[in-house]
């Protein structure tokens, strides 16, 4: 393991630069970006000419240069935010409680204060660009007003437009706690930057024009409603008047004024369009594929080539990019494969295929204890098992009618050795760095016995109670989910074979009107809210399984081209692991999936900046650990059947090899 001060070469050399890179091209984009708003904000059907010529003259003004410079360095702060805030792990918050405490952290507080300064000063600028009634704060009083001398009166439109900045600034920092904004996915398809700019500016440019309407809507209401308020401090404290003959603007009537609702529109509009025109570009640089060398002729070098790189865990971005790396060079370059391959010297060891190897065994291994202690945690609040008395003996069910291993230990292939036992360590890992998450962090697992526990979590997470005489196997479970599931936990024909009893008899039918009943609106909505709880845990489960994918891939087909490029047959001496971990991977994911309110299907991902793709890492996951294991079968064939491993493992194997998975 290398020290911390050989990982920051990285963040020097690479992803400053990157970022410094993301915020020039924000800076560059923003001179047409401005000109657009310009064009649309003195927009004159009737008057082209001057219309033009008016937006000429102000975009060569000297007060536009300033203005101009102003949004530069508002850009420049928020690219500034995006390399601060930026994460490749998502903070999957599992209940509204964690989401509340991410919303008032200290570090938060300080990032929507700030947004809100910057949204005041954008809005200012478009204040001063639209011109007219918008460009100042004061205007002087009218004489009726003001006898004794000229008094300045405060200019309700300026104020409600720099309200609108300072709300839509603060909403931006909001969505990105609630959405994830500052989560970094990588594309598994490789394209050039301008392509990947190209394809997503027109979604940028809809969900900024969206968001500001949705915000502009949310402030009118809170203005209707409280626009005194901030009026009264701003008079007080500039010591201005309220000029009584013209109409206030928290009335329905002035709220509802055309030109004002549409001002406000372009400009929170052109406000969220620079901001997320500056995360875009961000996203798109520091998730640039990076070439790590195999192995380094210098020995001050040796902490950047990829053997070193990838053990790492800080910073995070490190390793994703060392994982992304060997997961391309296992597919397309045979000349880096090589030098996986090949033997120290002098020695004769393979070391870059041992640490490259280890590093990814260790990290399918992790993935599969959390998973297991995920599956036990579950277990033992409510839905599961007492523990077996025999290696091959079902539990039977408790005294209270409580579901017990009957469904459990059908979730999983039967096999004749112990169970897989979760050490302790899997819940004391911890991050290197302070206020950082590391890949190995436990999911939320509701507690029961806290008082800040709700009874509708308590009735989710509780012990299910049977119906007459029906057998374990069918007690009343209320979520739909799991009566879809029902079959594939458990099958109570098979159950009363085992114990010599005849099949429990069906219940009574149930009449045309009970089937005919749908639940209420209100039953669906809690039905809802309480499977989302299980949902948000599975999704924190895999947050980190990108690394996992990258992993499998950059393996699998490091052993499939073993099979003819390996000339010292290193690669089959670890080949047995590799298949062990494989397949008991396999077999975690398999009884992860068939776990009551465990979503079987991705789902759709919204069309908003937030990056949602976490969520459908599970699955993609679930896939190509599937396609791994037939790259290694198809590439192999029967030479598998030389490789020692359990009995269990190979009968599973088999079914790779006869394509039955």
């Amino acid at each position: 393991m290398f020290s911390s001060d050989q990982s920051c070469w990285f963040v020097r050399k690479v992803i400053c630069w990157r970022a410094v890179a993301s915020m020039a091209w924000s800076v560059l984009l923003l001179l047409p970006t401005t000109a657009l708003f310009v064009l649309l904000s003195r927009f004159s059907l009737f008057h082209p000419i001057l219309w033009i010529s008016e937006c000429l003259s102000l975009l060569t003004s000297a007060s536009a240069i300033f203005s101009f410079i102003l949004l530069c360095g508002v850009v420049l702060m928020v690219g500034f935010f995006n390399l601060e805030y930026y994460t490749v792990v998502p903070s999957i918050a599992c209940s509204k409680i964690a989401l509340l405490g991410q919303v008032l952290h200290p570090r938060q507080f300080v990032h929507s204060l700030v947004h809100c300064i910057m949204g005041v000063v954008v809005a200012w600028c478009c204040a001063f660009t639209i011109g007219g009634r918008y460009r100042s704060l004061g205007h002087p009083c009218t004489q009726d007003e003001s006898s004794s001398g000229p008094e300045m009166c405060l200019n309700e439109y300026h104020l409600v437009l720099l309200l609108v900045g300072a709300f839509i600034g603060y909403s931006h920092s909001l969505v990105g706690v609630v959405y994830n904004m500052n989560y970094v996915s990588f594309h598994t398809m490789q394209q050039y930057k301008y392509l990947r700019f190209k394809g997503a500016l027109p979604l940028v440019v809809k969900a900024s024009a969206v968001q500001a309407l949705y915000c502009l809507r949310t402030f009118l209401l809170l203005y209707f409603f409280m626009g005194y308020a901030p009026r009264a401090w701003i008079c007080k404290t500039l010591d201005l008047n309220i000029n009584s003959s013209i109409h206030s603007l928290d009335s329905v009537s002035s709220l509802l004024d055309l030109s004002l609702l549409y001002h406000l529109w372009i400009s929170g509009t052109f406000l969220l369009l620079t901001w997320y025109i500056t995360v875009l570009l961000f996203r798109i640089f520091v998730t640039e594929v990076y070439s790590f060398p195999v192995q380094s002729t210098f020995t001050e070098d040796a902490h950047q080539c990829l053997p070193k790189v990838i053990t790492g865990t800080q910073p995070m971005i490190l390793k994703f990019l060392a994982l992304q790396d060997l997961a391309l060079l296992s597919q397309h370059s045979p000349s880096r494969r090589l030098e996986v391959f090949s033997l120290s010297q002098p020695g004769g060891h393979p070391h870059i295929w041992t640490a490259l190897s280890k590093e990814c065994l260790s990290l399918l291994s992790d993935l599969t204890e959390r998973l297991v202690a995920h599956h036990d945690t579950v277990a033992t609040n409510g839905r599961a098992k007492s523990q077996s008395t025999g290696g091959n003996k079902r539990s039977t069910t408790s005294s209270e009618g409580s579901v017990t291993s009957v469904g459990m230990e059908d979730m999983k292939t039967p096999r004749p050795g112990a169970l897989i036992r979760t050490p302790g360590s899997v819940f004391l890992r911890s991050s290197v760095g302070a206020g950082l998450r590391t890949p190995l962090t436990i999911p939320f697992t509701p507690d029961l016995d806290s008082p800040f526990s709700s009874p509708a979590l308590r009735r989710l997470t509780g012990p299910l109670e049977p119906q007459g005489a029906l057998s374990p196997g069918f007690s009343s479970i209320q979520s739909p989910h799991v009566m879809r599931r029902g079959p594939k936990l458990w099958s109570a024909s098979t159950d009363s074979q085992l114990n010599g009893s005849p099949p429990p008899s069906p219940g009574p039918a149930p009449s045309p009107s009970q089937a005919q009943l749908k639940p209420s609106f209100l039953v669906t909505f809690l039905q809802n809210r309480k499977d989302q709880l299980p949902e948000a845990s599975s999704q924190a489960l895999f947050a980190d399984s990108q690394v996992h994918i990258w992993a499998l891939q950059g393996l699998s087909h490091l052993v499939a081209a073993s099979f003819s490029e390996d000339q010292y047959g290193i690669v089959q001496t670890t080949l047995p692991t590799i298949l062990s971990t494989l397949l008991l991977l396999q077999e975690a994911v398999d009884r992860h999936f068939k776990l009551p309110h465990t979503s079987s299907k991705p789902g759709h991902c919204s069309c908003s900046m937030g990056d949602d793709s976490y969520k459908t890492l599970r699955f993609a996951l679930r896939s190509t650990l599937k396609t791994s294991v037939y790259r290694i079968t198809a590439t192999f064939g029967g030479h598998l059947h030389a490789v020692q491993m359990s009995a269990e493992h190979r009968k599973r194997l088999q079914h790779f090899l006869e394509y039955k998975e």
